[in-house]
């Protein structure tokens, strides 16, 4: 009897706080704390104490059996929409603040620093007797560096 009550109470809270994170416009996450805060009561209702004698033809059982169904699926549905949208929440936010300094993603690839497809864009070579010169210019290298935040 106190289980029940304590399992209500707990659903009841869960869903409540369900409907005011929906109300923020998170709703990835209301849903997966609804679908957390149902499952006490739908194990309340499989009536798990009095399993072998009334989990077949109790309604009450296979009712708590759909509410875990779904359950389920909402937490399939939050995770499948997760992968779409592309990561967590904290990984889209870490993923913007890096674009938003200039700093290169953790995942994106080195880059080029071969001769450009046109002749306008190679740069122009040096003759032999300037690289033997007292120092060679780096400066193209180093700009290409401080762009790139090295």
């Amino acid at each position: 009897m106190i289980a029940e009550t304590i399992c209500s109470a707990v659903s009841a809270a869960g869903l409540g706080i369900a409907a005011i994170t929906a109300y923020r416009k998170r709703f990835l996450t209301a849903t997966r704390i609804a679908a957390y805060s149902l499952v006490p009561i739908g194990l309340v209702l499989t009536g798990a104490v009095e399993w072998a004698v009334d989990t077949a033809f109790s309604l009450t059982a296979w009712i708590g059996f759909g509410l875990l169904g779904a359950a389920w699926l909402l937490f399939l549905t939050t995770r499948a929409v997760e992968r779409r949208s592309g990561g967590t929440r904290k990984e889209r936010k870490a993923a913007r603040a890096a674009a938003e300094r200039g700093a290169v993603a953790p995942n994106a690839s080195a880059p080029s620093l071969g001769q450009g497809t046109t002749p306008a864009a190679r740069p122009a070579a040096k003759k032999p007797k300037e690289a033997a010169g007292t120092g060679e210019d780096f400066s193209d290298i180093e700009a290409i560096l401080k762009k790139h935040g090295i």
